[in-house]
């Protein structure tokens, strides 16, 4: 995500991170199920609606840098150099997606991921929107050559990378082995 530059974007931002830092907290302390969007809303000083007009639902808190991995995805292709081959610059992003995602003190958060079932079916509603959002910068290179099948395909593995290195013991090492296949897959098509 870019930096606001304006007072009113840094203030907004502000509150944004406020309400995602508070909501975190609580559902770790109390419970993603025992926490509810009142108690997210009093406990950041803010009120429901102001909650609301920064995440659409409850399961967005969790998910609160889910748009800037959306546009990080995107930029990797439609961003990089004229001479950057594709694949590389979709390796460094998940790459450093991946990273993120499994730093110290990520553990707790995915846990209660995986123990919420709207947590987790948001979790794939997410990754199936960034797959789309990928596969539409793809689709849309008019430096690429293969079909609009193949690119396609390449956004979902690209996406699954991700979901695999998260969960691997040793997540860089998933993601090198996975994008050597998709390298492979894009070479082919």
């Amino acid at each position: 995500m870019t930096v606001p530059t304006g007072r009113r974007e840094r203030k907004k931002a502000a509150t944004r991170q406020k309400i995602a830092d508070t909501a975190l907290r609580l559902f770790l302390e109390r419970g993603y199920d025992a926490v509810g969007i009142r108690d997210v809303a009093t406990e950041a000083d803010v009120a429901v609606t102001t909650l609301f007009s920064h995440f659409a639902s409850k399961e967005a808190l969790v998910f609160e840098q889910d748009e800037g991995f959306e546009q990080r995805l995107v930029q990797a292709v439609t961003d990089r150099a004229p001479d950057e081959p594709l694949i590389p610059a979709l390796r460094r992003e998940i790459q450093a997606l991946v990273r993120h995602c499994t730093a110290d003190g990520t553990a707790p958060i995915y846990r209660m991921i995986d123990e919420s079932r709207a947590l987790r079916e948001y979790g794939e509603s997410m990754q199936l929107r960034h797959s789309e959002s990928l596969a539409t910068a793809l689709v849309a290179d008019p430096d690429l050559t293969q079909s609009a099948t193949a690119r396609r395909t390449m956004a979902r593995f690209v996406i699954d990378a991700y979901s695999l290195a998260r969960e691997a013991a040793e997540p860089e090492a998933a993601v090198d082995e996975v994008f050597r296949m998709i390298e492979a897959a894009w070479e082919a098509a």
